[in-house]
């Protein structure tokens, strides 16, 4: 019997909501820095703006102990398959920010040995816009995260997520409009 076969009522529906907090407060990042928005993404860890304060101390190196993949900077077709595997390996539930123009649309690299967006390799939860994006933008990009976990269902898989454990490839696949949130940079 899972959650999904619980009736929903006052004890269910408070123990959800300590859930979405514990989920939301100890989010663990595997970094996956590429170029130069790696830098920036380093810059958020420091003191300056201190995401220790969101439940995210340090950056995991091992897949298996993350659960958030910040993908910063261009993704080359050697290197897809790596992030794949490394997405792969992550603990359930997982979530992906694509940080920078590199990484969400190839940017300027228009050829064959840049992929054209990292949600042609896994899917992307949040878009952090830039060239690179400062570490503001980064920090806006987690907290609209933290607010996608708050209000997402823990006892419902997502389709892109059923497919993904499934084994579907996903080139060629374009993010739906409610999975995917593209984050403004913050003024």
């Amino acid at each position: 019997m899972g959650l999904e076969d619980l009736q929903h009522n006052f004890l269910t529906g408070r123990l959800e909501d300590l859930v979405k907090w514990a989920r939301r407060n100890s989010v663990w990042p595997a970094t996956f820095g590429l170029a130069c928005c790696a830098i920036e993404m380093m810059a958020v860890g420091a003191a300056d703006f201190d995401i220790s304060r969101l439940g995210m101390e340090v950056f995991r190196a091992s897949p298996r102990q993350a659960d958030l993949m910040i993908v910063a900077g261009r993704v080359s077709q050697k290197m897809a398959p790596v992030l794949r595997q490394v997405y792969d390996q992550m603990m359930e539930p997982k979530w992906v920010i694509s940080m920078g123009v590199c990484a969400s649309t190839g940017g300027m690299f228009n050829n064959y040995a840049i992929v054209q967006g990292v949600d042609q390799v896994v899917p992307v939860d949040v878009y952090a816009p830039g060239c690179p994006p400062s570490p503001e933008t980064l920090l806006h990009a987690i907290l609209t995260l933290h607010e996608k976990i708050r209000t997402g269902a823990i006892t419902r898989r997502p389709d892109r997520l059923a497919r993904t454990a499934r084994g579907e490839q996903l080139a060629g696949w374009v993010p739906e409009a409610p999975d995917a949130v593209r984050v403004s940079t913050p003024r």
